[in-house]
């Protein structure tokens, strides 16, 4: 089956390497055949795999209040909506892929919401070997391995843009419509990790850019950065450009300053600071192995550097977890600590320098036996608020947990916000052999490499999306399963896979990346 999944270490450079196999808790761990039809020059070709998507269905009855917050998520977000039906979509990379006989060229599979959530069959596929998509594949490419969605051009239909390993390859804009995705726009020189957000409060959706971060080592100079102010024409054209992390004098309008040094990989878009417009959390490398995980505060002349934790950490993202107002940044391991994710909570001046919270599969009321080492607590991160009491949930992949006498074969957990932080109480955790869960775990699965909480059923709650990229030997596959008031449920959870959706299977590792 085709599955679409996602993992952070598909995102750019990343502070820990891949482990290999068949090594299990050693220093390593420490350490794309694709012919779809395409966008033609303005909409995706018929024969494209793809069906248009269904008209948005009545919301079911409920309480007023069930109904409110079922409108709100129908209306709400179109940085989620790429067809306007008011449901989130899902947009999974699969960078591994096969294309046009190009290894690991990579592709993007689409995969629309609706009131009975994810259907296989109704998908979207794209890659550099699309007809009207800029460029063609290359081998090592991985195409999809970062994207973003938003309303780029203020249409009211979310917009994918999608970054490459490969950062001289560029960027792809493909812009959403009643009808899915219908036309692309390129963007040279910046290909990696991509993010969209109102960074400068206007009101306009805008695009970050990062471009190539040069040698690695120890003494790192920071990397070509740009932000393209919103709205942008589909010819590519922003309202204005302004430099960040860039020395001055490259390309831009102007240049902010913003000082942080090193390869960096802009990881996740929220509020910090409560003032209304969005912020970007970073990663970043200073040399002499010392990461840093930051947030870059919007404003309406550029970023400001708001300082998080010393540690890269292997995934991110931010969410109100305590439900003051201001989104807080959680992150995982990083350094050493393969288990230990860290909450780095939002003030009206940015990131806490002092309120911070640390824990492990340790925490009081987190189910299961005692963890073992290296189970690689965090190895994705998604928070928002599945149970709608107004504090996020944070879901946390565990893809080297060990499942019976399985190893490796993965899990997720999710944890719930509270006013003094997370809590395990009423956690849950999660995998292939939990009761209604489609599948069945098998060593080195690796269930948990990907997730995102987004809802794709349009029922006022976010559900878990989460992926296993080592699925049926690195094709990869993707779980969906529907929030509720409180928490999870596997009552009506399904999965698909490359074989599903009718995409190239090989190496794709569906799910690396999940939006």
């Amino acid at each position: 089956m085709n599955d679409v999944k996602s993992t952070a270490d598909a995102d750019g450079p990343q502070p820990r390497p891949r482990r290999t196999r068949p090594s299990r808790r050693t220093a390593a761990r420490a350490a794309l055949l694709l012919t779809a039809g395409g966008l033609t020059a303005g909409m995706l070709a018929a024969q494209t795999v793809y069906a248009a998507p269904e008209k948005p269905r009545p919301a079911a009855e409920g309480t007023a209040g069930q109904q409110a917050a079922k409108k709100a998520a129908h209306e709400a977000d179109a940085s989620e909506d790429l067809n306007g039906d008011g449901y989130a979509d899902l947009v999974s990379g699969a960078p591994g892929a096969t294309v046009g006989g190009k290894s690991a060229a990579g592709y993007v599979v689409v995969t629309y919401g609706s009131a009975d959530g994810l259907d296989a069959s109704r998908k979207q596929l794209v890659s550099r070997a699309t007809s009207g998509v800029p460029g063609s594949p290359a081998a090592k490419q991985q195409f999809g391995a970062s994207f973003s969605k938003g309303d780029l051009d203020g249409d009211g239909y979310g917009d994918l843009v999608v970054g490459s390993e490969d950062p001289a390859s560029g960027s792809v804009v493909l812009w959403g419509s009643a009808d899915g995705l219908v036309g692309s726009t390129a963007v040279a020189k910046y290909g990696t990790t991509p993010q969209i957000g109102d960074f400068d409060g206007d009101g306009q959706a805008d695009l970050a850019l990062l471009g190539d971060p040069g040698p690695s080592g120890d003494d790192p100079v920071a990397q070509p950065a740009a932000l393209w102010k919103g709205p942008l024409t589909r010819s590519g054209t922003p309202a204005g450009k302004l430099d960040f992390l860039a020395p001055a004098g490259q390309d831009g309008d102007q240049n902010t300053g913003t000082s942080i040094s090193g390869p960096s990989s802009a990881r996740a878009v929220g509020d910090v600071n409560g003032d209304g417009t969005q912020d970007l959390a970073f990663w970043s490398y200073e040399g002499d192995g010392v990461y840093r995980s930051d947030a870059l505060l919007g404003g309406p002349d550029g970023f400001t550097v708001s300082r998080g934790p010393d540690r890269g950490g292997a995934d991110m993202d931010l969410g109100d977890v305590d439900g003051d107002g201001h989104d807080d940044l959680v992150v995982s391991g990083g350094s050493d600590l393969y288990d230990e994710v860290v909450v780095v909570f939002g003030t009206e001046d940015g990131l806490s320098a002092d309120r911070r919270q640390k824990f492990d599969q340790s925490i009081d009321g987190f189910p299961g036996e005692p963890p073992s080492d290296g189970e690689m607590l965090g190895s994705c991160v998604a928070v928002a608020d599945v149970t709608g009491d107004g504090k996020a949930e944070v879901a946390l992949g565990i893809s080297w947990k060990d499942v019976g006498t399985k190893t490796d074969a993965g899990a997720i957990a999710l944890l719930h916000g509270t006013e003094s932080g997370v809590t395990g109480a009423g956690s849950q955790v999660l995998h292939q052999d939990t009761t209604g869960v489609p599948g069945v775990a098998e060593e080195g699965d690796e269930f948990g490499a990907g997730c995102v909480l987004a809802d794709v059923d349009g029922d006022g709650h976010r559900d878990l999306q989460a992926s296993s990229t080592e699925e049926n030997e690195g094709s990869g596959a993707v779980w969906s399963l529907r929030g509720t008031d409180t928490g999870l449920t596997t009552d009506g959870a399904t999965s698909f896979g490359p074989s599903d959706l009718g995409t190239p299977v090989t190496k794709a590792r569906l799910g690396s990346l999940l939006r």
